[in-house]
């Protein structure tokens, strides 16, 4: 595909990937909504609590310990090439998803949609660098960055949506059609890119960034579902997994032909840009996590309405983050960025203002301030990572922007959501000690089970009910103060190390027509 064609088509390559995008960002929100149906034995699989669990987590483990690795491949055999491949392994994974006959067979197909994911996802962000110049690549990431935060939000009203007129399994079939058009369209307008000097293989350094991740990723969620962060299963994999990780950085460090240079880091436009990334999705997942059982456990809204209430976050998203490239132009990516997680900082202290009866537009406008603080977050950040790496290597540059955001998204669940559940038990220990054994171990281990013990106490279940809420909202109220200074860090990381505006482009360099042989696009 010569560059003519190539820049002709950059805009409509975009709206291909962001389609390959939302598929997999809605599918991981829409199950969240879908989990109560499946685990109904006559409308679902009747599956249990721990196979409800794995079946978010065997796809998390996947997702996040691949994504590097599929970085890496795609920057040597062709990031198109990559990116179908794991479109119709995501598709493969999404029949056999909606037709599961058992709790299992879901954990399993869960697992492959990892896979299909974890090759999708860095595959998208490097394409965009190397389709788009530098003058315009940071408005191509406003709105990739905008379909992330668009299927994070639209996730639960479409899931809402599917259940009300069809069967759980729709949630997942619906994948299909829209991977069958992305793929047919790519086929045509994406053109195929590579590092056209890959170096030897690195076999190691690939294996140590797998194992790693894996591991420390199985020790951050089992540390959510005990709650007891140092407990030897929880403790053993995170050290396990953080000295693999280190090994990988030693190991980086020294080889000649390095699967990613981590010396990168030294330069502040990627070790501030990533950790501004991860603090950021680390406080708002966790906070998002929650209050998804506020709407529907506390006030009693349906999948639907509790779907419909954070539509501020998604039009948020979609009216700002495109538009970050301009702010950053005018302002520099520094004043952006930090001012973006103060505005998420903001919104995660309001959640104290959050309480059993408040007024639900209340709840819309701190999703409306947190959805606008993201979009100037991750549109300038982003850009920052990728500015700071040669376009052959931008398929390694996406996998950290990516795996330093999904680990930080599993810690925020875990981490935050411990916070809920110890706070939550302690203020409710006075009426669990009155219940029979089975019930207050049901009571306390969530507050739908509270209500669900409510339900049965007859007259005497409304007060129960009543505290629990009470003591629900208690805990999300010290989750998000935990989240707020979380935030209020990011902010001050990049404060102190981000660049401030950068210098403009040399005339060279924005005007220079493409060179396809060194960014490595090639004929599809």
């Amino acid at each position: 595909m010569d560059p003519q064609t190539i820049e002709r088509r950059r805009w409509y390559v975009l709206g291909v990937l962001t389609m390959s995008l939302l598929v997999v960002v809605l599918d991981n929100t829409i199950l969240n909504v879908t989990l109560k149906t499946i685990a109904d034995p006559d409308k679902g699989l009747g599956a249990t609590q721990s196979q409800l669990e794995w079946s978010i987590n065997s796809y998390t483990l996947v997702f996040a310990g691949l994504l590097f690795t599929f970085g890496v491949i795609g920057d040597r055999i062709g990031r198109k090439r990559v990116l179908i491949g794991g479109m119709a392994v995501f598709a493969v994974a999404s029949l056999l998803s909606a037709y599961a006959q058992s709790a299992d067979q879901l954990v399993y197909a869960r697992a492959l949609m990892g896979l299909g994911g974890a090759a999708i996802m860095p595959q998208t962000l490097s394409i965009i660098t190397n389709v788009f110049e530098p003058q315009e690549r940071g408005r191509a990431i406003g709105i990739w960055a905008g379909a992330v935060g668009l299927g994070v939000a639209i996730g639960p009203l479409t899931g809402g949506l599917l259940l009300a007129h069809f069967w759980w399994g729709s949630v997942f079939l619906v994948n299909v059609p829209v991977i069958a058009i992305g793929v047919t369209l790519m086929a045509f307008l994406v053109p195929e890119s590579r590092n056209p000097e890959p170096g030897r293989l690195d076999p190691l350094g690939v294996v140590l960034s797998v194992v790693g991740l894996v591991v420390l990723s199985y020790g951050i969620i089992q540390g959510g579902e005990r709650g007891d962060w140092l407990a030897p299963q929880v403790s053993g994999p995170i050290l396990a997994g953080a000295a693999v990780i280190a090994l990988f950085v030693a190991h980086e460090a020294r080889t000649a032909s390095p699967a990613f240079d981590v010396r990168l880091f030294r330069d502040p436009r990627m070790s501030a840009a990533v950790a501004s990334i991860a603090l950021c999705f680390f406080a708002a997942s966790g906070v998002f996590f929650f209050a998804s059982f506020y709407m529907q456990s506390v006030r009693g809204l349906t999948p639907l309405q509790s779907g419909a209430l954070v539509l501020p976050f998604a039009i948020a998203q979609l009216a700002f983050a495109p538009r970050s490239a301009d702010m950053v132009r005018r302002f520099g990516a520094k004043a952006v960025c930090a001012s973006g997680l103060l505005l998420v900082t903001t919104a995660l202290a309001s959640y104290q203002f959050v309480g059993t009866k408040t007024p639900l537009w209340i709840l819309g406008v701190i999703f409306l301030v947190q959805g606008t603080g993201m979009a100037h977050v991750m549109p300038p950040a982003t850009e920052s990572v990728m500015s700071a790496l040669p376009r052959e290597k931008a398929g390694a540059g996406s996998a950290i922007n990516n795996t330093a955001r999904q680990v930080a998204v599993a810690m925020g669940v875990a981490v935050l959501g411990s916070v809920v559940a110890s706070v939550y038990r302690r203020d409710l220990e006075a009426d669990l000690a009155a219940l029979p054994a089975g019930a207050r171990e049901a009571a306390g281990e969530s507050i739908e089970g509270a209500h669900a013990v409510a339900s049965r106490m007859g007259a005497a279940g409304q007060g129960f009910a009543g505290h629990a809420d009470a003591a629900f909202v208690n805990a999300m109220h010290a989750a998000s103060a935990t989240a707020a200074v979380i935030a209020l860090v990011g902010a001050l990381v990049v404060l102190r190390w981000m660049p401030g505006r950068a210098p403009a482009a040399p005339a060279a360099e924005t005007g220079a027509p493409r060179r396809p042989a060194q960014d490595g696009v090639n004929a599809p």
